[in-house]
């Protein structure tokens, strides 16, 4: 008898305690002030609103452009997650575990943001924001060069990568070890952040690459190039690296508006055997009429795509206009085959630049200038989507009025990372783009940072940014020593 009550008498106390539970959930989601609804829509800083997201990215963090004693935004879902975030200034920054239940509870549906704010006495509510968590997770580093954004000089730069499913940024390699060189052009092979290579300029010049856990140091001039590698693609097995050479020239504009234009007076592209150390190219590849650059590889390194365009006079700079060309390749013996044009837009008054292929090999994404091939510094430039099944090129509305440039996918070409200087005109963000298997691309969204002004306080550009899968095993420690060796001379072997 007494053991059946001291059993009813548990039954009742976990009774209680759910019950309590559930009052508890209950009475926070019911945790709302009296209000007032605007019917207007509310501007967020960054602009997260109406935007696709992977399940794994960090928190959104954002300001509300408003002037307001109180501030307040619920975050729910259909499937009963629900909270609230009080502020009395106008930044909103969202605990990680609270967004994490939020996006693993919301996986392909949408999540919802209500946003209020006290004026005066009384609340008002904006109208509700709708944001979709897609099934596609994204790549979870990004890897890019903190640079400032000047043509004159720069002073400190390193190559960062960051996690983004939370806010730790570390550096892969930093010029103020290397004696303050210049350092650019990181890329990596299938995404593999263990297959990887950059490029040093000025002092202790030469081309690190990082293959196998071994490291070298390449010089690829030799007597027969323009110049060392300077624009790569690595061959999706890993032994060969494509390279423009390139003699590039800087020119300073007197029109208002138009600061700096940048552009080769020659240009080849190479192909690097890594097991070999050889160097080597072809005639379509070298021609000395035209000039050729941006090469990049198909996924099943059968075809090597690159830019290539008419040689102008010096004064002409303006009418060099670059058309989107390819070359088959053999890679169980480095040689080339017939070349085809897959763009012709020179005669259109149009110019192509930086050509990346989806992983998968359904497209191919690249920019589109009124001339020339730095896209950067052209505020018309543009990214333009060709579907390799259909030969449909489509304009996707992933645009804005200013400089659209560098982009890579995501392994699962599920993703698009792109550099946009759409905040001011001047300094180049990331941003992400989901790109869902019917072949639309979703409203980009800015590289989410813990403070939500942190784009307004930080005076560098992030320069070509790289999505891969796994954290980078290098740091300016490993790598200092391998930085500041002799390179090895590769050797230039032609195959005409």
């Amino acid at each position: 008898m007494q053991r059946i009550i001291r059993s009813d008498y548990n039954h009742l106390l976990i009774y209680i305690f759910l019950t309590a539970m559930l009052f508890m959930n209950v009475s926070c989601r019911q945790k709302l002030p009296y209000y007032v609804e605007t019917n207007q829509n509310v501007v967020l800083n960054p602009d997260y609103t109406s935007i696709s997201i992977p399940p794994n990215i960090a928190p959104l963090n954002f300001s509300i452009n408003e002037t307001a004693k109180q501030f307040l935004v619920r975050f729910h879902n259909s499937n009963g997650t629900d909270f609230i975030i009080r502020s009395k200034n106008s930044r909103i920054e969202i605990p990680q575990k609270k967004w994490n239940k939020l996006l693993s509870t919301t996986i392909s549906q949408e999540f919802y943001m209500d946003v209020f704010v006290k004026k005066t006495q009384k609340w008002e509510k904006y109208n509700t924001i709708t944001n979709y968590v897609t099934p596609d997770s994204i790549d979870k580093y990004l890897v890019y060069r903190l640079i400032e954004p000047g043509f004159e000089n720069w002073n400190k730069m390193g190559i960062y990568q960051r996690n983004l499913e939370n806010f730790k940024e570390t550096p892969v390699m930093l010029n103020s070890l290397s004696d303050g060189n210049c350092m650019n052009c990181h890329t990596f092979c299938n995404n593999n952040s263990k297959t990887m290579m950059f490029h040093m300029r000025g002092e202790h010049a030469g081309t690190i690459i990082y293959r196998n856990k071994n490291l070298s140091k390449i010089n690829t001039k030799t007597k027969n190039t323009i110049s060392a590698g300077v624009y790569p693609s690595w061959h999706p097995s890993g032994n060969y690296i494509a390279y423009s050479v390139n003699n590039i020239v800087q020119s300073f504009h007197a029109i208002p508006g138009e600061k700096i234009e940048v552009y080769d007076t020659l240009s080849d592209i190479i192909v690097y055997d890594i097991n070999k150390n050889i160097v080597t190219s072809c005639m379509t590849l070298s021609d000395p009429d035209r000039l050729e650059t941006f090469p990049t590889w198909s996924p099943d390194g059968r075809y090597l795509y690159f830019c290539c365009a008419k040689k102008q006079p010096i004064d002409k700079y303006n009418q060099i206009r670059y058309d989107l060309l390819r070359i088959a390749f053999v890679p169980e013996n480095c040689s080339f085959g017939s070349v085809d044009t897959i763009l012709h837009v020179s005669d259109q008054g149009k110019s192509i630049s930086f050509p990346r292929i989806s992983p998968d090999g359904k497209y191919l994404l690249f920019c589109m200038s009124d001339y020339g091939n730095f896209s950067i510094w052209h505020p018309e430039s543009d990214l333009y989507l060709l579907d390799l099944t259909t030969g449909k090129t489509s304009h996707p509305e992933i645009n804005s009025n200013n400089s659209e440039s560098f982009h890579s996918w995501s392994s699962t070409s599920r993703w698009i990372v792109f550099s946009s200087r759409r905040g001011d005109g001047l300094y180049t963000r990331p941003y992400f783009s989901y790109f869902d298997s019917s072949g639309r691309a979703h409203k980009p969204f800015i590289l989410p940072q813990r403070k939500p002004g942190f784009y307004f306080n930080f005076l560098k550009s992030y320069n070509l940014p790289e999505l891969i899968t796994t954290r980078v095993e290098l740091n300016p420690r490993k790598l200092i020593k391998v930085t500041a060796s002799v390179p090895v001379n590769a050797v230039f072997k032609s195959i005409d």
